[in-house]
């Protein structure tokens, strides 16, 4: 099994995404390279597009993918993936009174972006704000 593969289900089961989830990992795994780990998989909502669906985000360690699954014939389609040295002005706010993160990135193309990722109580959505944080923040250097 891929490191890829090895860490998709925990990452989804922190953020409560399954089961959804595992009907768009044939999608994620076309878009992600087999030893690049699964850090974040969650369900989220466009903020102002109520009803355009189900989305999932996928953070990894290298990318940033979303995809959609259409409300009335269900269908599953790409609409993010981006390399996270791609993506510019990312910036993300918590909300503790309904638990969730909104996110916002810049793509490549310059189009916004902005995800809500709706989370089950306040503890998941600091653990995924730190997660976030790792994945964006640069690293300090080290000597």
């Amino acid at each position: 099994m891929d490191v890829f593969a090895s860490t998709f289900h925990p990452a989804a089961e922190a953020a409560a995404a399954l089961p959804g989830a595992g009907r768009h990992l044939s999608i994620f795994r076309n878009c992600v390279d087999p030893d690049d780990p699964a850090v974040l998989v969650a369900r989220c909502v466009r903020p102002g597009s109520p009803l355009s669906g189900d989305w999932f985000l996928l953070l990894t360690q290298r990318r940033l993918v979303v995809t959609q699954e259409t409300r009335p014939l269900h269908r599953l389609r790409l609409h993010l993936n981006a390399n996270l040295r791609l993506l510019s002005n990312v910036t993300w706010r918590l909300d503790l009174s309904k638990p969730g993160i909104e996110l916002a990135v810049t793509a490549m193309d310059g189009v916004r972006e902005r995800f809500r990722m709706r989370l089950n109580d306040s503890a998941t959505a600091w653990r995924v704000e730190e997660l976030l944080r790792e994945g964006f923040l640069p690293k300090p250097l080290t000597v």
